[in-house]
C-alpha cells in the first residue's frame, strides 16, 4: 500500500486518508502518466451525446457511442460531466443529461481504464438564477455559516454528496468553483472576497468529508492566463487541493484566426509554465482543465495550436469542451464527417497523447 500521494513520482508527497484508497489509486494513475511523459486527452459529455446524436434510453443503451471514437477509433482517456442541477434534486443536469446516465457512464469509463472529472454549474441560491447570474455580490456570503442561505446550501451539498456516494467509491476528479478569478459566475472575483471564496471551497470540502464521500481528487481551476500571485490569491490550501488546473479557450477576435491561434499558444504556455513552478513547489499534479476553439474553425487546431501549447509540460490531462447535439456550431471535439477531422487523428496518434 502506498501511504503517500505521488510517492516515487518526483513530487513532494501529501498525506492521504488511508480510508480513501480510491483517490490514491487515481492519483497514482495520473502521476504515472505524467512521469511517462504522456498527456491524457479528455472530452466533455462524450458518452452522453455528440454533434448529431444523444442517448435516448440510458437504461438499455450500452454507452459505446462517442464522437471521439467515431473519428479516431479510441475513446478519450478523460471524460467530463457536469453536476449542475443535482443540488435541486433534479433528475437531469443543466444540459438535459440524466444523472443516472452520468453514474452509469462514470462507472463504465472507469472500468475501461479512463478518468472522469466533474464540474458543477449550480444554481444561484440567493436569486434563484443560474451560475451566470451575477446580479448580487452577496451570494457567497449568504451560503457561508451565519448567512441566510446557509442551511439551504448545506442541503444542496448533501444532495451532491448523495450522488457522489452513489458511485460506490469510484475515484473521480471533482472541480468545483472553477474560473473563479473571472467574474462571470456568482462565486467569481468581483462577487466575493478571497477569504469568502476560500471559505466556500473549504465548506464544500468539509461537508463531503462529513458525508463520507470516498475517492475524490480535488481540482482548483481558475481561468487563465494569470500570474502566480493572482492564481494563488484564492487558493483554498494544500490540504484540500490535489490538482492545479486552469481553463483557457481560444477566441477569434477582429485580428483574425492566425493571431488568435498565436495568442492562444502563448497564453497556454505562459500559464502552464506558471503552474509547473507552483506544482513542483507544492507537490501537486497539473492539468489544462478546460480548453478549446468553438467550431474548430482552424483546420489545424489540434496539431498546430493545442499540441504546441502543451508540448513539454507535465500536464496530466487536457479536456476540450462538449459537442452540443442541439447547437450545430457549438462543438469543441471532432465528429464523423467533420471536414477537419483528419487533423485530430494526427494529434491522437502522437506518442505522448493518450486515448483509450
Amino acid at each position: 500500500m502506498i501511504p503517500l500521494l505521488f510517492a516515487g513520482c518526483g513530487r513532494r508527497p501529501r498525506p492521504v486518508d488511508d480510508e480513501i484508497p480510491g483517490n490514491r489509486l487515481l492519483a497514482s494513475e495520473l502521476a504515472a502518466s505524467v512521469d511517462a511523459g504522456k498527456v491524457m486527452y479528455g472530452h466533455q459529455d462524450d458518452l452522453s451525446y455528440g454533434h448529431s446524436w444523444k442517448v435516448e434510453d440510458w437504461k438499455n443503451d450500452d454507452l459505446e457511442r462517442s464522437d471521439i471514437k467515431d473519428v479516431s477509433g479510441k475513446y478519450p482517456a478523460v471524460i467530463g460531466f457536469d453536476l449542475g442541477g443535482i443540488e435541486l434534486g433534479n433528475k437531469e443536469n443543466l444540459d438535459g443529461v440524466p444523472f443516472d446516465l452520468i453514474r452509469k457512464a462514470t462507472l463504465k469509463h472507469r472500468e475501461r481504464g479512463g478518468v472522469v472529472t466533474f464540474s458543477w454549474h449550480l444554481r444561484n441560491p440567493l436569486t434563484g438564477g443560474d451560475s451566470w447570474d451575477i446580479s448580487s455580490d452577496q451570494v457567497v456570503a449568504s451560503v457561508l455559516e451565519g448567512g441566510e442561505k446557509y442551511e439551504e446550501f448545506v442541503l444542496w451539498l448533501d444532495r451532491l454528496a448523495d450522488f457522489l456516494n452513489s458511485l460506490g467509491g469510484a475515484p473521480v476528479i471533482f472541480r468545483p468553483w472553477h474560473e473563479n478569478i473571472g467574474s462571470w459566475f456568482w462565486w467569481g472575483g468581483k462577487l466575493c472576497s478571497p477569504e469568502q471564496y476560500k471559505a466556500l471551497f473549504r465548506l464544500t470540502y468539509e461537508r463531503m468529508a462529513e458525508k463520507k464521500v470516498k475517492g475524490l481528487l480535488w481540482c482548483y481551476s481558475p481561468n487563465g492566463p494569470l500570474s502566480a500571485e493572482d492564481y494563488m490569491s484564492r487558493y483554498p490550501g494544500d490540504e484540500i487541493v490535489d490538482i492545479l488546473g486552469t481553463d483557457i479557450y481560444e477566441y477569434v477576435g477582429q485580428d483574425g484566426l492566425e493571431a488568435a491561434g498565436e495568442r492562444y499558444v502563448s497564453q497556454v504556455r505562459q500559464m502552464l509554465s506558471t503552474l509547473e513552478a507552483i506544482s513542483k513547489e507544492r507537490g501537486k499534479l497539473m492539468c489544462l482543465s478546460e480548453t478549446g476553439l468553438e467550431g474548430l474553425v482552424d483546420p489545424h487546431w489540434w496539431t498546430e495550436r493545442l499540441y504546441p501549447a502543451i508540448k513539454g509540460f507535465p500536464v496530466a490531462y487536457v479536456l476540450t469542451w462538449r459537442n452540443a447535439h442541439d447547437k450545430p456550431g457549438h462543438f469543441y471535439g471532432p465528429w464523423k464527417g467533420f471536414e477537419n477531422e483528419e487533423d485530430f487523428k494526427v494529434f491522437s496518434e502522437k506518442n505522448d497523447i493518450v486515448l483509450l
